[in-house]
This record gives structure tokens, sequence and C-alpha cells, in this order.
């Protein structure tokens, strides 16, 4: 693997990382249509946790066998395939080293209340990430929630971990809890929440994309007195990069609930314009039929890449 002059500078942001870690974020960084551009595409599958499996599934359902998404990732040329401990251990062998992949290692589900108590149980290790030959593992939190501190101090023990053993650390960030439905999506929590990431160690950050909403009346004022441009989407994610250690630390966007392949497209383009780093896109892959989903994934690339 040749590591270009781009990689190397991104690299080199992530002062304090040891040559395994730097390496694993090279294999993603490099891997697929997208290797070496600084820019990144991943299919996460973790939704049958999150969701369900027929909310997730029924409606395309090859999607419930684990070689399906594996399958989707390499034949898309993805940049890495991130999934919950069953269902890697579903393909580990027949797609071992095919595509880099990230261990989510902790999941919530839908059946459990959650609200203001938002909070994720751990249900993978930084053993299993290794066994796998995974090249990350991916960590969710939620700022906002009543849980907020504990998951902090469950991130940084297995951030440390991991670190010391050669793997990337990618933090989900997803605000929730004792603020409005519209704060969830406000630029201001996601931002915040992106933020706290980076303090946390994290190499790549994935958050929402965020509204123009302004959910905390003290961070409203001093985003009306300094004049924070958040009048579009592009502003809004170039506003998160900035937050993000002036664009010092890796920023993925999620791809959100099902929508057109236009809306999809108009969203990667402002990721693209605003200085972002990328998309983690899911159920707007899974959910189409597949020849679809490549048609769209592989446009999503082309957008990256300034040809589209």
């Amino acid at each position: 693997m040749r590591i270009n002059q781009r990689i190397k500078k991104i690299l080199s942001h992530y002062e304090s990382d040891n040559p395994g870690t730097k390496g694993n974020l090279a294999r993603i960084l490099m891997h697929g249509k997208l290797g070496g551009t600084g820019r990144m595409v991943i299919l996460p599958v973790d939704q049958g946790f999150e969701h369900g499996p027929a909310r997730s599934f029924a409606i395309n359902p090859q999607a419930y066998d684990p070689h399906y998404h594996y399958q989707m990732a390499v034949d898309a040329s993805l940049s890495a395939f991130a999934a919950p401990l069953g269902l890697l251990e579903a393909g580990a062998d027949t797609f071992a080293g095919a595509i880099p992949t990230i261990l989510k290692i902790n999941s919530s589900n839908s059946l459990t209340p959650s609200g203001d108590d938002a909070n994720q149980a751990v249900t993978g290790s930084v053993a299993d990430a290794l066994r796998l030959g995974c090249s990350a593992i991916g960590f969710t939190i939620y700022p906002g929630s009543n849980y907020t501190h504990d998951m902090f101090e469950e991130l940084r023990e297995i951030a440390e971990e991991a670190k010391s053993c050669g793997l990337a650390v990618i933090v989900w960030s997803y605000v929730r809890g004792n603020m409005s439905k519209a704060g969830e999506g406000g630029i201001d929590t996601i931002a915040y929440g992106a933020h706290m990431a980076c303090l946390l160690g994290a190499h790549v950050i994935k958050v929402k994309l965020p509204s123009d909403y302004l959910e905390n009346e003290a961070a409203k004022k001093e985003y009306l007195a300094q004049k924070i441009d958040i009048s579009t989407l592009t502003a809004r994610v170039r506003h998160v990069v900035e937050t993000c250690f002036q664009g010092r630390r890796l920023v993925v966007f999620s791809g959100g609930d099902a929508k057109d392949l236009e809306g999809v497209y108009d969203d990667a383009r402002a990721i693209r314009d605003g200085g972002g780093n990328g998309s983690i896109i899911g159920r707007n892959a899974f959910r189409r039929p597949k020849n679809e989903a490549l048609m769209m994934l592989d446009t999503i690339i082309k957008i990256y890449q300034g040809k589209l």
C-alpha cells in the first residue's frame, strides 16, 4: 500500500498515535475508489440492533444475510464496512482482507424506552476487533442523555485499550436527551457533540447532518454575535468540520432516514463542498435493490471525486 502525500498529511494530525493506529487509519483512507483522496464512504449495518430486523431488512429480504452487506461494500469498492460483533463474525472468514472492517462495539435497541436516559450496552471488545482483523472500533455516545458521563467513561477506557493495540477509534456522536426533538438535529448541539468526540480522543467523528435550528439560548447568542454562517447545509458542514480541531480530525456524516436519490446526492455535495470527509450510509443503501444501491454508491463516490 503506497500512501500519498495527502494521506500522510492527514496522518500527521494524529501526533500521539503509534504506527499501528496510523497504519489502520491509512488502510481505510487508501482503500476503494476513494483511496488516497482523504474522503471516505463507509457502509454501516447496525440497524438490526437499533431498529429491529423487519424495520431494517424486510423491504429487501436478501439483506437479512450478513454476506449481502459485506459483498455490497466490496462490490461498491467502499472505504470500510462497520457492523456489530455477530454480523462481522458471520462473514469474517469469507471476506477476510477484502475490505477494512470496523467493529461497532456498543449498541442500543428500540424495545427499550430511552428518552432522557438514552444509553447503549457494550456488545463487543477490543479483543474481538483484533481477532476479526478489524482496522477500527466504533462507539456511540449520546451527549445530552442522563447517561452521557457514563458513556464518556466507557469510551475513555475502551479507546485507551484500542489505541494501545493499534486500532483506530470512530465515535458516533448523536446528541439526544434533555432537549427538544429539533435540538437533536440542531447545528449548535451537533457541533458541540462533534467537538466533545474530538476531546474524547476520536480519530474519526460521525454525526448527523445539522439543521439551522439553535437549541441552546447561550449558544444562540454566540452564533448570532459572531455571525457564524449556518444558512446553508454546506455552511453548517463547514462549521462542524471547524469545530473538529479546524479539520485536524476526520469528520463523516450519517445518511439519515430514507430519502430519494437526489436528496442523497445533494447531501453528498454539501458534505464535499463544506470540507467534510465523507459519508457513513446504511439504510439508504441496503433498503434499495442491490443494483440501485450500487449505482447510488458509485454516484456518491463520483461526487466526492469532484466528477459530478
